[in-house]
């Protein structure tokens, strides 16, 4: 279940909120400027569907995306339940970035958690199918995709060289707790 937690940055173990009330995530986030929105993955993925076969199953979806937002380019990240050696990517994920242009997820298949770093707090989104994620360009963040990922997101982009992290090499990741999910 979609899930928001805030903290304050320098209390990582004291969370100020815990909601898995869908509009009130959407107006919690959209007042730290960040895009929540709900929509209906409603495509049935293949196992074994590979990025081409989801895009072309929300190709309507990304058309539209691209419209509002003037994206060039989209892609698919997608590790399904027993991907072997998740660690190496995991670990790169979990280290605090921003990105030069903004960050849209649709998450189309499972789950990953989505931390935010905004005025001086700390949101964690566990966002699920049918979650749509917009993080403006220049946000502090991280991901964490858990232990056992299973998720597919499609990602948009403004620029054609797609995803491209500038690490901060803050190390504020390892103080908060970690996406973990018996089913992730």
């Amino acid at each position: 279940m979609t899930t928001l937690t805030v903290w304050r940055e320098d209390a990582p173990n004291a969370p100020e909120t815990v909601t898995r009330d869908a509009g009130e995530i959407a107006t919690l986030l959209n007042a730290a400027g960040i895009r929540f929105e709900r929509w209906n993955a409603g495509a049935a993925l293949a196992a074994d569907a590979d990025q081409d076969a989801v895009l072309r199953a929300y190709a309507d979806d990304i058309a539209r995306l691209q419209r509002e937002g003037g994206y060039a380019t989209a892609d698919v990240v997608r590790l399904p339940k027993g991907t072997p050696n998740t660690g190496p990517m995991r670990e790169k994920f979990l280290s605090e970035h921003t990105h030069s242009e903004d960050e849209v997820r649709f998450f189309v298949e499972g789950s990953g958690a989505f931390y935010l770093r905004i005025g001086g707090k700390v949101y964690q989104v566990v966002c699920e199918r049918d979650d749509l994620l917009g993080v403006p360009a220049g946000t502090r963040h991280w991901f964490d995709m858990g232990p056992h990922p299973h998720f597919a997101a499609i990602r948009l982009f403004t620029s054609t060289e797609g995803w491209v992290a500038e690490f901060t090499g803050d190390a504020i990741a390892a103080r908060f707790p970690q996406y973990e999910s018996a089913d992730a």
